[in-house]
């Protein structure tokens, strides 16, 4: 696999070594082929090729997970244009904004998209084509929710004799390593969406890397809930494992908990990419409550040897509940809760961790079983250098600083963001702090625009302190930040739980306020006493809604702090 540079070895690659085998569709129906993939893929590219769209040029898309996301990738990134993938969940003058900024010359977009494009004046958008089922819209037609064409296989063949008929040569067509393979507009924390100029060979370099980590065969089956546009699933979850030649099922609605669990039972997935608050919430509702639910499972986990075997076998049933034949789930997207980590950890659940940027394409660190260590991302994966910038003398703590094939080209339309991120020698500044231990192990503290400098100088990271809240069972989720010279913590509580303890649901709305205030109080005392003295919370206040969150599900911080200290 060393040989493969560029998105278009990977599609030939494809076709001479996975043509007979499954490689997407919904669950619940059989996949198409890789035989079937390329030919569609192929098709895709000749329409491309008669809208009169050069190599170069931008086209995006905007659609939900599905099997023909990647057939429009593909057809995309293989031929030399430039995919611009967008987030489903951008509101859409995030969209609009994006479509202008990158200059797009058409949009594959799904019928729950098209809302978001409808009213907008994009001079460079000349072709709208339907993600669902690949049918152009009508050029003339200004509202794009109007009637739609089925121009059929006859069409598109017309299309084709018409193209060729073409006295002017169209631009080079195979993309080299180096060249522009996608602009990816990220969702990040602080509130600045900024266009990612990946190339081919960062993103195929990448995902070749990963599978010597996390391997896949034609056997293996995934189960996709995460967003394409996405760097973590566009290359672990959909480019790595269609080298490795494994199959990958969509669902063709939203995934809700029942739906879901027929899924594992149904596809039986052997890899499932997901995020930290996916299985925290899992282990909160059924393995907490299974592992506490009375005084002698509480009594007998005091006893090191019954704890293992009590541990072990909620491990086998959360193994059962996916299906029964994971061999590896990646968890990425934010730092695992330590309490979870333990748990998975200690059951011998088959999970691996890792580190990366949509910057690195995205995966820098990683690790699985039986190489783990806790609270680690892991080693720096093949090919890639990790090193701490201007480490702290006492603790080693610094940024993290990257480089190798996978860092990108910079920012597109941001000469000074890109300047600001990386060195003329290639090191890319993360803005993430951490240290690497004595056997290379990379242990991430916190975002360095987070960190808080505490009364004596000292480094606060609100993550380690929201990693604390979160492990008791009435916080669902929180967030800490400075205000005033003070650490001041919201939490979203988890109501079924105080309810469940308290019945706050029997009593009146000022009784209930007092238990909430009381209860809040005692989280506060009780965690600071697994803080130190100058990281200590001085003030808990009850978020009433959950946060906002980016499609990875890590919170928006900036929409929370910013309204404090405004």
């Amino acid at each position: 696999m060393e040989h493969l540079k560029t998105l278009r070895d990977i599609l030939e690659y494809l076709k001479q070594n996975h043509a007979p085998y499954p490689a997407v569709g919904f669950v619940g129906e059989a996949p198409i082929t890789y035989g079937q993939f390329y030919d569609k893929v192929q098709e895709l590219h000749e329409l491309i090729k008669t809208l009169g769209i050069e190599p170069g040029e931008r086209i995006a898309i905007l659609s939900e997970s599905k099997p023909q996301w990647s057939q429009a990738y593909f057809a995309i990134t293989a031929f030399g244009r430039v995919a611009v993938p967008i987030l489903p969940d951008f509101h859409q003058n995030e969209v609009q904004h994006i479509l202008k900024h990158a200059k797009c010359q058409a949009i594959f977009v799904s019928s729950n998209q098209l809302a978001k494009i409808e009213d907008a004046k994009i001079d460079s958008l000349k072709h709208i084509i339907l993600i669902d089922d690949f049918k152009l819209l009508k050029e003339e037609d200004k509202d794009p929710l109007k009637e739609i064409i089925d121009r059929g296989s006859k069409e598109i063949n017309k299309l084709k004799q018409a193209a060729s008929k073409l006295t002017q040569k169209s631009k080079e067509e195979t993309p080299q390593p180096n060249d522009l393979a996608a602009f990816i507009y990220t969702s990040g924390t602080t509130g600045h969406s900024k266009g990612v100029m990946l190339s081919h060979y960062n993103i195929v370099s990448n995902a070749v890397t990963i599978l010597k980590i996390v391997p896949a065969t034609p056997k293996d089956r995934l189960l996709s809930v995460l967003p394409l546009a996405h760097a973590y699933e566009c290359t672990v979850g959909m480019v790595a494992p269609f080298i490795g030649g494994a199959s990958i099922h969509y669902f063709n609605q939203p995934p809700t908990p029942r739906l879901l669990l027929k899924a594992f039972q149904l596809i039986k997935p052997t890899i499932m990419l997901i995020v930290p608050l996916i299985i925290e919430k899992v282990y909160k509702t059924r393995i907490v409550p299974q592992l506490n639910k009375n005084w002698l499972l509480r009594s007998v986990q005091k006893v090191p040897a019954l704890r293992k075997a009590i541990i072990k076998k909620a491990g086998k049933k959360l193994h059962e509940s996916f299906g029964g034949q994971l061999h590896c789930m990646p968890i990425g997207g934010a730092l695992l809760a330590p309490d979870v980590e333990k748990f998975m950890y200690e059951a011998d659940f088959p999970y691996a961790v890792g580190y990366g940027l949509t910057e690195t394409a995205p995966i820098v660190a990683g690790m699985v079983a039986p190489n783990r260590k806790l609270r680690s991302t892991g080693r720096a994966i093949p090919g890639v250098e990790i090193k701490i910038h201007n480490p702290d003398p006492q603790t080693g703590e610094g940024e993290i600083w990257v480089r190798g094939p996978n860092v990108m080209l910079g920012y597109y339309k941001d000469p000074e963001k890109t300047a600001e991120v990386l060195t003329e020698d290639g090191w890319f500044r993360t803005g993430d702090l951490g240290m690497l231990d004595e056997e290379g192990f990379l242990f991430i503290k916190g975002r360095l625009k987070n960190m808080i400098l505490g009364p004596s100088g000292e480094n606060i990271y609100p993550e380690q302190i929201e990693s604390i809240l979160n492990e008791f069972e009435c916080v669902s989720e929180s967030l800490v930040y400075e205000d005033n010279g003070k650490i001041v913590a919201r939490v979203f509580l988890n109501y079924e739980e105080i309810d469940r303890k308290f019945g706050i649901n029997h009593l009146s709305e000022t009784q209930v306020r007092e238990k909430i205030k009381e209860l809040l109080e005692n989280l506060r005392q009780q965690a600071n006493e697994q803080l130190s003295h100058y990281s200590r919370i001085s003030k808990i206040i009850e978020q009433t809604e959950p946060f906002i969150k980016t499609p990875t599900q890590k919170t928006k911080r900036y929409l929370y702090v910013e309204e404090t200290n405004s």
